[in-house]
């Protein structure tokens, strides 16, 4: 596999990482565009870091890791320092367990939000529910932040309130789900009918 600028992307050995399809990665890049510009990505889950290079290569300022299995990390600190010197200073990556990632998080008081959470937690995890709690009663996300979750298309998560679903996608037997987090305000202003604000994609493509 490769990475949209052609540098070749390290995977880790046997099953146990699920490296994003290039075909999902190219398609959520070019879903958000220039919002990516000068954007705060958090990566969780985060495996060979594939995501994680895209979203600096399409120019967001800053993107934090976080992946708990020590030999994936590994693969991802690689892929990253093989972007360059100009890139280097723009990553950070966690060794750690979500959930204690996410609790840590709390209080860190000097924690700059994020634009873009991308997730894609080991299917049969249970690990959708626990990110979303996470997120919602921590500091990290910025005004109308999106979280995005990569999932079998068998085995979607369900979008329960305050979280409203913007997007599905559909890549083969892949999903990625856009989310966002409804503030009082903007539930107040909203009425929700489920199904009204979303937006379903379909896309075929092989694994590069």
């Amino acid at each position: 596999m490769r990475l949209s600028n052609g540098q070749k992307l390290q995977s880790p050995p046997g099953i146990v990482a699920r490296p994003t399809l290039a075909l999902v990665r190219e398609a959520v890049m070019n879903s958000l565009g220039p919002q990516l510009v000068d954007s705060r990505w958090l990566d969780l889950c985060s495996g060979s870091g594939a995501m994680a290079c895209e979203a600096l290569l399409h120019g967001a300022s800053f993107v934090q890791l976080v992946e708990e299995n020590r030999r994936i990390a590994a693969v991802a600190r690689s892929n990253l320092l093989a972007l360059g010197d100009e890139y280097r200073d723009k990553w950070q990556l966690a060794v750690a367990e979500v959930s204690w990632w996410l609790n840590r998080q709390r209080s860190n008081a000097s924690a700059e939000p994020f634009s873009f959470i991308y997730a894609d937690p080991p299917y049969k995890s249970n690990l959708y529910g626990v990110i979303c709690n996470g997120l919602k009663q921590g500091q990290l996300l910025a005004p109308e932040a999106s979280l995005l979750l990569e999932c079998s298309r068998d085995e979607a998560p369900q979008c329960i309130a305050p979280w409203q679903q913007l997007h599905r996608r559909r890549y083969g037997r892949t999903l990625v789900l856009q989310w966002q987090l409804l503030t009082a305000e903007s539930a107040a202003s909203a009425v929700l009918i489920p199904g009204s604000n979303e937006k379903t994609h379909q896309g075929y493509g092989d694994q590069a």
